[in-house]
C-alpha cells in the first residue's frame, strides 16, 4: 500500500509530528541539522527526500532542510524512518 507524498499526506504527517512529537523535531534539528541551541522546532513539510523544519534558537529563527538517508517509499516508510532517526539522535553525543 504505497501512497504519494501529496500535500495532504505531508500536512497530515506534519500535524501529527508538531502536535505530538515536538521534542523529536527539535532533536532532528540538533542531530541532523547541526543547530545546537534549538529552543523550538516545527515540521513544515515532508517529502520522499527529506523534511523542512522551522527552527528557533534564543536569537534567531531559520529554515532547515534535513535529508533522509534513502528515498522514502510511502508514509509507513516515513513513520519508520522518523522513529529510527529520533533513536539515532538520542544516542549521539551532545
Amino acid at each position: 500500500m504505497s501512497d504519494v507524498f501529496s500535500p495532504e499526506v505531508s500536512d497530515r504527517i506534519c500535524k501529527h509530528m508538531n502536535d505530538d512529537h515536538a521534542s523529536a523535531i527539535a532533536l532532528y534539528a540538533k542531530a541532523f541539522g547541526g543547530v545546537v541551541d534549538v529552543t523550538a522546532a516545527k515540521m513544515l513539510a515532508i517529502d520522499a527526500a527529506g523534511m523542512d523544519l522551522a527552527v528557533q534558537t534564543a536569537t534567531t529563527e531559520t529554515s532547515l532542510r534535513v535529508p533522509f538517508d534513502h528515498v522514502l517509499q510511502d508514509s509507513e516508510d516515513a513513520h519508520q524512518t522518523l522513529i529510527a532517526m529520533v533513536k539515532q539522535a538520542r544516542v549521539q553525543p551532545g
